[in-house]
């Protein structure tokens, strides 16, 4: 018997270099990553939202990976079993699936019908009908899962960790899958309100790795995904009733933009003529022409991450409706067509003009810098500032515009008497109307 006198020890590690890769954005906002693996036929692709479980109401726990499973349980073109005889006919795996921190949805597809497999991925996203019966089906497992949880030692610890050592107020003390209060009370109406809150093209990315040698991923990308995305009956009309009230607030808005963005004087300079001017697009059109309300604006709330966009205003209840119409008109119109010159003049002057009277005191000026350190922005950021703005051209404004500004799939909020404009309302065909009253949510239409 031969002894070995020395145990062997590690080789040398093999040279390793991570796939190479660069995102580029559709016209719609949507990131587009292709990763070329030479020799894999089997290509992935995998559409990722960086929203999940974590962003979710504390009351509706568990609708994210409820929705995310519920997608692919048929479409306006397919029923669940012929959604997966189309996928098998590919030889492919369709998934969807939702965590904490995104919701994903996927397919691997041998490269060859990698077409066809993007095909599939769109049907899901933008067509999906969530029927009720599967959705109770699905609502039904996973309540089915909470009592095995409870007697899985395991699980139970786990889930006791958790709530342990997380605070009453964070998501993540509970399961990202929900408890049996709030799953209970979750219903393909839920599903399809998150869906339309949830996805935006401007926050999604879809990502493609296999032997792409003779594929144009963007291409494919752009037909199936660059506008059938915004195409997608997202919009969602939300009144809070408040019987007898004589005025409306109005807010309508989408997603918007993180502060570190390339076109970010464009916008600035977009936003004022849009909103926020005195004599900007929506306060002309709704005070100075209409006499609907005191004032109008619009604008982005830049954070770190994409924080909101909005037009804001409120109105004497009998033109609600009409001022609702009107602002999404001004919201469509500002992209449709370059500003005037004098529009863009204005605009310019103002931002240059105030930009000083913001640095009077040293609180503003530290606070100024504080913000660079925040958003991670260079220290010649400011200085830069009144030159950037002076540079900006109609074109960059209307590119802005178009790129940011979506009022085909914008949210509607509306405070105020539903029982006096809902009529008006749902005769205009905005989108699903939900109405919440003392009494609870109550859809008012089928849509």
């Amino acid at each position: 018997m031969t002894v070995i006198a020395e145990r062997p020890v590690p080789g040398e590690p093999r040279p390793f270099h991570f796939p190479g890769f660069e995102r580029v954005a559709l016209d719609n906002g949507l990131g587009v990553i292709e990763v070329d693996l030479p020799g894999r036929e089997l290509v992935s692709a995998s559409l990722v939202l960086p929203s999940g479980a974590a962003d979710e109401p504390d009351a509706e726990a568990g609708v994210t990976t409820l929705m995310a499973r519920a997608l692919s349980e048929g479409t306006k073109r397919r029923s669940a079993i012929e959604l997966v005889e189309a996928t098998e006919r590919l030889g492919a795996s369709l998934h969807a699936e939702a965590g904490w921190d995104a919701i994903s949805v996927g397919i691997d597809v041998p490269v060859g019908r990698l077409a066809a497999g993007l095909d599939l991925m769109a049907e899901v996203l933008a067509e999906p009908t969530f029927p009720t019966h599967e959705v109770d089906r699905l609502r039904e497992e996973r309540l089915n899962d909470i009592l095995q949880a409870r007697a899985d030692a395991r699980r139970r610890a786990e889930e006791g960790f958790v709530d342990t050592v997380y605070l009453a107020d964070s998501p993540y003390r509970r399961p990202a899958s929900g408890t049996r209060e709030t799953v209970e009370k979750l219903t393909a109406d839920a599903c399809r309100d998150l869906l339309g809150k949830r996805f935006d093209p401007a926050r999604m990315t879809l990502i493609v790795g296999g032997d792409l040698a003779d594929v144009d991923v963007v291409g494919l990308a752009a037909e199936r995904f660059g506008s059938g995305l915004d195409a997608m009956d997202q919009r969602l009309v939300r009144v809070f009733h408040r019987p007898g009230s004589v005025q409306t607030e109005i807010r309508i808005g989408h997603l918007g933009l993180p502060r570190r963005i390339d076109d970010f004087h464009a916008v600035s300079v977009m936003s004022a003529i849009l909103g926020g001017l005195f004599n900007s697009r929506l306060n002309n059109k709704l005070r100075e022409e209409k006499g609907y309300t005191y004032g109008a604006s619009a604008g982005f709330d830049l954070r770190r991450a994409a924080g909101p966009f909005a037009a804001r205003t409120a109105v004497n209840t009998e033109v609600t409706v009409p001022a609702t119409l009107d602002m999404l008109h001004e919201l469509e119109r500002i992209g449709a067509a370059d500003v005037t010159d004098d529009e863009l003049r204005a605009a310019r002057d103002f931002l240059v003009g105030v930009f000083p009277l913001r640095f009077e005191t040293p609180p503003a000026v530290v606070g100024s810098i504080g913000g660079l350190i925040v958003h991670d922005l260079p220290h010649d950021e400011l200085n830069r500032y009144r030159p950037a703005i002076e540079a900006v051209t109609t074109e960059a404004v209307r590119a802005a515009a178009v790129a940011h500004v979506r009022p085909a799939t914008a949210a509607i909020v509306l405070v105020g008497d539903a029982d006096a404009f809902l009529p008006a309302l749902e005769a205009e065909g905005l989108g699903r109307i939900v109405i919440e009253r003392d009494d609870g949510d109550t859809p008012a239409n089928g849509r």
